[in-house]
């Protein structure tokens, strides 16, 4: 897992500091939405597109409201024919309680499967979109934003959301059709008996409202801890062996025990609201059930009610309160779906801030030239990282860009494949626009090799054609062998079919950077960016990878970043940068001539590397400038 940078530096390469809390959970959320609005806009984006399957659930749910409606009044007539010996219409009453129920069954299966399918399809839209957001998103805005975030919302927020629409149209529908349906029928049985039954109603919405609130603030709570714990556990074990050799497990442990016990102290809180809505429910409706009993028994008692009427109007006051908790309990339900909403709707609306201008054409890259014009940056908090940068990088030359740590190196390289816009300046490749072409044919026409390169968790094969899927295996095992890598590929079991485990731990970072560099050989674009390409490397690797980049480096226009001089002695011309300016220029000889910043630097790195144990490097040697050094 790549190390997390600072959110205020996005591109000195420095380590930024251990995210806290606050910062877990990307950037503030915008004003709080009702929820008609979050309803409205789930209704929209994911229900209107399967609205054929949610028209046959919502029939369906009819249909079972209009079974269940019917049931109270089959119950009527069977206590009267009972009471009046009526044989032949018992019969004909129990074949329709088997029809009525029947009906109900069917119709709830199929409002309960096409619902269900259409949470499942919502939830691989939401899973689909909001990783396309985040692929297309500015690294600004990804820096700011902690991976344990994102996954959060993929494996939490959008399956409540999938709950919150499917519970809206199956429960909150069919059980709302069902009580509407059993309603009518007590009022159809006896209006003044309906109304007394009915009057607890307005004091269950009333609570159950009170209970969604709570449930959704507490649910808010549960997916802000579930994001921190994600974060927690994606950084342990990204750094399990800082972890191990700092023998850290214990604070590493004590810190995923505060998240865990965080999530379960707001889960509980959720749970409790979501559980009290069915007994406040009960409770309320078994005063509404005794006046109904008592004042319905005195009716049958005294003659104006027949015992038919009161176990009718009876059995659709019993049958309509256990939906009429199930919509208590669907609303709590409903309202941490709507707070997941809430958390994954500024992700799959984050637009990216770095895109072509409409109309924009491809760059046409011929000499892959790249000049800097006064170019202006600051980071997102306004602090200044370039102060009026002016760099040339001629054709097929190598320019090397040093300075001390934090000084605005890597923000330099960065522009030129505009992972950043400066704020004023221009940055330009063959004379053209940076900002003006689309980006596809901009980083098209360079390759990138980084101080830690990624490898994916996929074949050797796989990786080095990553950025070039149409490589044939020839030319593949052939970028390989300019990479100096063909030899300890081939003398593994599965050889290019090796898979490399997760970041590449299967192999060296010696193996790691060739295969870095034999996918940028295939790649084959003409301008070449270095990012401290060797700084990670041991000396007999080091060299290995030396040699593969001076092949990498023929014929291409390269910008380095180096760390060891040594390695960018015969680059074409040197920028020293310092406090985000260019304080020097020139070739190392000319630089060492100055006195300056760079001779500094020079005489600090041959004090240590007199003191190093490490082989020299032979200066006679014609060394590539090297990123990452």
């Amino acid at each position: 897992m790549p190390s997390q940078k600072s959110a205020a530096d996005p591109g000195t390469g420095e380590p930024g500091a251990r995210p806290d809390s606050s910062r877990l959970n990307g950037p503030a959320q915008p004003a709080e939405l009702t929820t008609g609005q979050v309803v409205g806009r789930m209704a929209r984006e994911y229900l209107r597109p399967h609205w054929r399957l949610a028209a046959t659930a919502l029939l369906a749910s009819v249909v079972v409201a209009a079974a269940t409606g019917v049931l109270p009044l089959l119950i009527k007539q069977a206590l009267d024919n009972i009471v009046g010996s009526d044989a032949r219409m018992l019969l004909l009453v129990a074949v329709g309680a088997i029809v009525a129920t029947s009906v109900q069954a069917v119709a709830a299966y199929f409002a309960k499967v096409n619902m269900s399918t259409i949470g499942q399809y919502i939830v691989s839209t939401i899973q689909r979109r909001m990783f396309a957001r985040i692929m297309h998103a500015d690294l600004a805005w990804i820096g700011r934003t902690h991976s344990g975030r994102f996954i959060s919302g993929f494996l939490y927020d959008a399956s409540r959301v999938r709950d919150s629409i499917t519970t809206t149209v199956i429960d909150l529908g069919q059980n709302l059709l069902t009580v509407i349906a059993l309603i009518g029928a007590m009022f159809y049985l006896n209006w003044q008996l309906a109304l007394m039954g009915t009057a607890v109603i307005p004091f269950v919405a009333i609570l159950v409202r009170q209970l969604g609130r709570r449930s959704r603030k507490a649910a808010k709570q549960t997916m802000r801890g579930s994001g921190d714990l994600s974060a927690v556990i994606s950084e342990a074990l990204g750094g399990i062996r800082v972890v191990k050799a700092y023998d850290q497990e214990a604070t590493e442990i004590a810190r995923a025990t505060r998240a865990i016990d965080e999530v379960l102290r707001h889960s509980l809180r959720a749970l409790k609201s979501r559980a009290a809505a069915s007994p406040v429910t009960g409770v309320l409706s078994g005063f509404g059930i005794a006046a109904v009993i008592y004042f319905g028994g005195r009716s049958v008692q005294t003659g104006l009610l027949t015992i038919g009427d009161l176990g009718g109007f009876l059995s659709a006051m019993m049958l309509a309160y256990e939906p009429l908790k199930k919509l208590a309990s669907t609303q709590t339900l409903m309202q941490e779906g709507i707070a997941a909403a809430i958390r994954v709707f500024p992700i799959l609306d984050i637009e990216p801030g770095i895109r072509a201008p409409a109309g924009a054409g491809p760059i046409k890259v011929s000499d892959g030239a790249i000049r800097f014009e006064d170019v202006h940056f600051r980071y997102g908090d306004g602090t200044p990282a370039l102060n009026g940068i002016s760099i040339e990088v001629p054709k097929g030359h190598t320019v090397a860009l040093v300075g001390p740590s934090g000084a605005g190196k890597s923000t330099i390289l960065n522009l030129v494949t505009r992972f950043y816009d400066p704020n004023s300046g221009r940055v330009l490749i063959d004379g053209q626009d940076v900002s003006q072409v689309t980006l596809t044919s901009l980083r098209s026409a360079s390759s990138l090799v980084t101080q830690e390169p990624f490898l994916f968790d996929d074949t050797i094969r796989a990786n080095i054609a990553y950025g070039s899927p149409q490589a044939g295996n020839a030319e593949i095992e052939q970028a390989a062998r300019d990479a100096a890598a063909h030899d300890f590929i081939s003398a593994l079991p599965a050889g290019y079919e090796t898979r490399v485990g997760e970041a590449g731990f299967k192999l060296s970072g010696g193996q790691r950077q060739r295969i870095a560099i034999a996918r940028a050989m295939l790649k084959d674009a003409a301008i070449l960016l270095l990012d401290e390409a060797t700084s990670a490397l041991d000396t007999a690797s080091e060299m290995q990878v030396q040699k593969a980049l001076v092949r990498l480096m023929e014929g291409r226009t390269t910008l380095v970043i180096a760390h060891r001089l040594s390695t960018i002695k015969h680059a074409h011309n040197i920028y020293v940068i310092d406090g985000g300016r260019v304080v020097e220029h020139g070739t190392h000889a000319e630089l060492v001539a100055q006195g300056g910043l760079y001779a500094e630097l020079s005489r600090s790195q041959f004090i240590e590397d007199t003191a190093d144990t490490r082989a020299p490097v032979n200066d006679e040697t014609p060394q590539p400038a090297l990123a990452g050094e």
